[in-house]
């Protein structure tokens, strides 16, 4: 071991102490790396809820590259501009340092923290704290490490400190959850919004229009009618926006790079995020056994396939069978699948439950971005309408696609519970159903040119209909402005608006 020490230090070795001084170059006064000059309004969220101090630990989850680090980093950038003194942010990112991996002591999380009190800050974390100097603490993908939260949820209760973590790993976060109840806020981290698209390429602001301060604006009718009106009066700068979403997605790389072909950003897309999913973060699972990444690839694929559909396990099972020419069983499919789920590249949406019973169906599928979909099945599917209308032949693929872009935008929407509805004796389906305190809210997506004002409310209506459901309103997301139906009860909205909302 070595590295300077006190009376009170914990020594790490002097490789991994070069590397976290390399991690936080402002304790030398050194620039940070060059960082984006527009910033996500995840950046404020995390700020709001560090300041508001609800839970020591703000958790920031959502997958691989759309932004986590960056967003941290402008933080970072900006409480040094608000004059936090350098020494009081310390940043680990524990899925890139090599070093760590040779730190095989007990409890690393908190051995770094002690170093850093005694090294770095000079006084121990509530010392700083009782001075008016809180420290914060920045870890990146730290649920790699084994026993985390035991470690988290010490720190915090022995400690007053400001902590972020940031991670893509959906079910380590949750396995966390019940060791740091009471002590951890969680943030969904999504793909950029259209708000974020129209900020970085420079065409008139929007400002999101939710409020990131809970659920209660979905519950109101007029929240949705609000919307509605809040798009078409911004129609010229939404529509640019969505253009731009449509052609290439929502990752923060391909509109960083806009100048570059499709072509070079969908391999960018296919080894930056989902190789290093499936042949990294998913290859090695619990006692070092290794999975099939070659399931695993076929699995995604048919994810892309049926995104914004409800296949059966049994249909998945047939598709792998017949391509890789292997015996794989439901269970091992659903037990893939999950995996998938958990990186967050794809959102499962559940059946609803009512009153404990649940409902009979699959999982829905929607990716976490449809540009995932055309860069690994090379395959670019229009959401714009005038495209479509000189495309037909799309259409439908379009409407499932747009089904799966809702899906993920409502999975990124903090705390809400989605399911869906799927058809059941004699009952029609409904893409979706919100379900805030005791009301549950059905969402229809009809993406298409035109709408049939009984048929393509039929799942609504009934829904609307049953008073088990406690269902005061229905949304109709469309293709366009001005696609109404005549029901009161039913707010239509256009795709491009309702992903105003974010």
């Amino acid at each position: 071991m070595s590295g300077s020490q006190t009376a009170f230090s914990f020594a790490i070795p002097s490789e991994l102490e070069r590397d976290i001084q390399r991690l936080n170059p402002w304790w030398a006064d050194k620039p940070l790396p060059e960082l984006p000059d527009v910033r996500r309004h995840l950046v404020s969220q995390i700020r709001r809820r560090l300041d508001n101090r609800s839970a020591p630990i703000v958790v920031v989850r959502g997958p691989r590259q759309i932004g986590k680090t960056t967003a941290c980093l402008q933080l970072i950038q900006q409480l040094l501009s608000d004059g936090i003194e350098p020494k009081r942010i310390l940043r680990i990112q524990f899925d890139e340092l090599p070093s760590l991996e040779e730190f095989t002591v007990s409890e690393p999380i908190l051995r770094l923290v002690e170093w850093y009190e005694s090294g770095i800050l000079g006084q121990t974390l509530n010392e700083a704290a009782r001075s008016g100097k809180r420290a914060f603490l920045f870890f990146d993908e730290v649920q790699n490490i084994e026993d985390w939260a035991t470690q988290l949820k010490f720190l915090v209760d022995a400690s007053t400190v400001h902590v972020c973590l940031t991670g893509s790993s959906a079910l380590r976060i949750e396995r966390g959850r019940d060791s740091l109840a009471g002590r951890m806020t969680t943030i969904e981290a999504g793909v950029l919004s259209l708000t974020e698209i129209a900020r970085l390429h420079h065409m008139p602001a929007i400002d999101p229009f939710l409020p990131d301060n809970g659920l209660e604006p979905l519950a109101r009718k007029e929240f949705w009618v609000e919307l509605r009106s809040f798009g078409s009066k911004r129609a010229d700068s939404r529509d640019q926006a969505f253009a731009r979403f449509s052609e290439r997605g929502g990752y923060p790389l391909v509109h960083k790079l806009s100048d570059l072909p499709w072509s070079h950003l969908a391999d960018q897309l296919n080894e930056t995020v989902i190789k290093r999913v499936i042949q990294h973060d998913l290859r090695v699972g619990e006692r070092g056994r290794k999975r099939d990444s070659a399931l695993l690839e076929e699995i995604f694929r048919l994810c892309c396939r049926y995104a914004g559909q409800s296949p059966t396990l049994q249909l998945f099972a047939r598709e792998t069978q017949r391509v890789l020419q292997a015996n794989v069983g439901v269970q091992r499919i659903n037990t893939y699948l999950r995996f998938l789920g958990d990186t967050l590249l794809v959102r499962l949406i559940p059946p609803l439950e009512i009153r404990l019973k649940k409902k009979k169906g699959n999982h829905k599928i929607c990716l976490a971005d449809h540009g995932l979909r055309a860069s690994w099945l090379q395959e670019q599917i229009p959401l714009i309408p005038h495209t479509l209308g000189t495309h037909p032949e799309l259409s439908m693929l379009a409407g499932h696609l747009a089904e799966s872009v809702v899906g993920a935008a409502l999975s990124t929407i903090n705390g809400l519970d989605t399911a869906h509805l799927p058809a059941r004796d004699g009952e029609p389906e409904v893409d979706f159903v919100l379900t805030i305190g005791v009301m549950r809210i059905p969402l229809e997506v009809k993406y298409q040119s035109r709408l049939d004002p009984l048929r393509d409310t039929e799942g609504l209506r009934s829904f609307l209909e049953k008073s088990v459901n406690n269902a005061p309103f229905a949304i109709l997301i469309t293709q366009s402005d001005g696609m109404g139906v005549d029901d009161p009860r039913i707010v239509t909205l256009p795709l491009s608006t309702f992903l105003l909302m974010r």
